[in-house]
């Protein structure tokens, strides 16, 4: 299956599209991670642990987004977009929503 960001796919001809479809992840972060995340932001730096919850939840999005495609019968899916949204009480929840158009090329 080929995930693209892009519209078109160099070098093939998209022969059939199926329609939009979307893959959705929602993760909680946990008491911890904000305790570490809040040192973080007072001494500076990254957060690893939010940063790994960020990656698994676009990852479990994506897996969403490529099972829907193949159950349309598609092999790709085209113009691939990934909305952020904290959400839940004192927005300790993190959702990602995968979005794009499952095609068949050739």
């Amino acid at each position: 299956m080929l995930l693209s960001t892009t519209n078109t796919i160099e070098g093939h001809t998209i022969k059939q599209y199926h329609g939009v479809i979307s893959g959705e992840a929602i993760i909680g972060a946990n008491l911890f991670k904000d305790i570490f995340a809040s040192i973080t932001d007072l001494v500076g730096g990254r957060s690893g642990s939010y940063e790994r919850v960020l990656r698994e939840a676009k990852q479990n999005a994506m897996q969403e987004l490529e099972y829907n495609a193949r159950a349309l019968g598609a092999n790709a899916v085209v113009g691939i977009d990934l909305d952020y949204e904290t959400i839940g009480q004192s927005s300790s929840m993190l959702m990602v929503t995968a979005s794009g158009t499952a095609v068949t090329f050739e």
